[in-house]
C-alpha cells in the first residue's frame, strides 16, 4: 500500500515555514531571513521513501496585499489551498494563539490539516502542554504536533503524523526528484537571500533578482544576474562606495551557489532601476511572479 499526496505549509510571515521545509528535505531549498515576507514563491520539495511520497509546498506568509507583487504571492497561497491533500498550519509558540486560529479559519480549507507549533523550545513544559491542550480543544485539526524547526526537533514525529493522513496513491514524481524548480530559480533566490541579510529597511522588499546567463563550462559555471530595484538611491546603496557592497554580496552569494552546484562559479552582478516594478504585470511575470 503506497501513499502519496500534496502537503502544503501555511502560516504568518516568519512562522518558520521555510526552515521546516529545509529541515524535512535535508537541503536548503527555501531561503531564510529574520525579516518577514522573505518567501515570494511557492517552493516545492519532494520526499520519496519506499512506502510513500510527499510533495511539500512552502508558501508565502499570509498578508494583506499592498502591491500587485503581494497579490501574486497570495495567489500562490490560494492555489496551494486548493490542491492540498493535507495542510500544515504553522505558528510560532510565542505568537498569539487566537489570532492564528482566526487566520486559519479564514482560509476555509477543504483539506484536513495538522496544527504545527514551532519553536516549542521557547516555552516551559507546562506552558507548552497548556498550549497543545488549547489547540486540541479547538477541535478542528486532525492532530497537533510541536517542533523546533531550526534544531530539527520533532521532525520525525511530524513526518509520521503526516504519513498517517496521506491518501493511497501512486507517486507523482520519479523517486530521485527533489523539487520542480529550476537551478536558475535557486541561484536567483540565493542572491536575493544575501540582499535580505546585507541590507536594511526597505531595500530587500524593493528588490528582485533575475538570472540572465547560466553557462556551464569545463572548469566552472558562468552566471550573470540582474538585481532590480525601484530607485537610483537603492542602486547606489547596493553598489556601495567604490563597489564595496556589491562585491561583498557577490562573494557571499557565490559561496552558497558553489555549495549548491558543487562546482566553481564565476558570478557577475548588475543593478538595474525599474520604477514601480512591483505593480507592473509584465515585470512581475519576467521575474517569475
Amino acid at each position: 500500500m503506497f501513499k502519496a499526496g500534496f502537503v502544503n505549509i501555511f502560516g504568518k510571515p516568519n512562522a518558520g515555514k521555510s526552515t521546516l521545509l529545509n529541515a524535512i528535505i535535508g537541503e536548503k531549498l527555501a531561503i531564510i531571513s529574520p525579516k518577514v515576507q522573505t518567501t515570494r514563491h511557492r517552493i516545492t520539495g519532494i520526499v520519496t521513501e519506499p512506502e510513500y511520497q510527499i510533495v511539500f509546498s512552502d508558501t508565502p506568509g499570509i498578508i494583506d496585499p499592498k502591491y500587485k507583487m503581494h497579490e501574486k504571492m497570495m495567489g500562490a497561497v490560494k492555489s496551494a489551498l486548493e490542491d492540498a491533500d493535507l495542510a500544515l498550519l504553522m505558528f510560532d509558540a510565542k505568537d498569539n494563539l487566537d489570532e492564528n486560529l482566526a487566520l486559519f479559519e479564514s482560509l476555509r480549507l477543504k483539506a484536513p490539516f495538522i496544527l504545527v507549533i514551532n519553536k516549542d523550545d521557547l516555552l516551559m513544559k507546562e506552558d507548552l502542554d497548556a498550549l497543545v491542550e488549547k489547540c486540541k480543544a479547538w477541535g478542528k485539526a486532525k492532530a497537533v504536533v510541536t517542533i523546533a524547526a531550526i534544531q530539527k526537533k520533532g521532525i520525525k514525529e511530524l513526518m509520521k503524523t503526516i504519513v498517517d493522513f496521506l491518501p493511497e496513491s501512486l507517486p507523482f514524481y520519479p523517486e530521485d526528484t527533489l523539487t520542480d524548480r529550476s537551478t536558475r530559480f535557486f541561484v536567483a533566490e540565493m542572491i536575493r537571500e544575501k540582499i535580505f541579510h546585507l541590507f536594511d529597511e526597505e531595500i530587500p522588499y524593493h528588490t528582485a533578482v533575475v538570472v540572465t546567463q547560466f553557462q556551464e563550462k569545463n572548469t566552472l559555471t558562468k552566471i550573470t544576474a540582474e538585481i532590480i530595484v525601484t530607485r537610483e538611491t537603492q542602486k547606489a546603496i547596493i553598489i556601495g562606495e567604490k563597489g564595496k557592497s556589491i562585491r561583498e554580496l557577490g562573494t557571499q552569494a557565490r559561496t552558497d551557489i558553489e555549495k549548491f552546484l558543487e562546482r566553481k562559479v564565476f558570478l557577475e552582478l548588475f543593478v538595474k532601476v525599474r520604477n514601480k516594478w512591483r505593480d507592473n504585470e509584465n515585470h512581475l511575470r519576467e521575474y517569475g511572479l
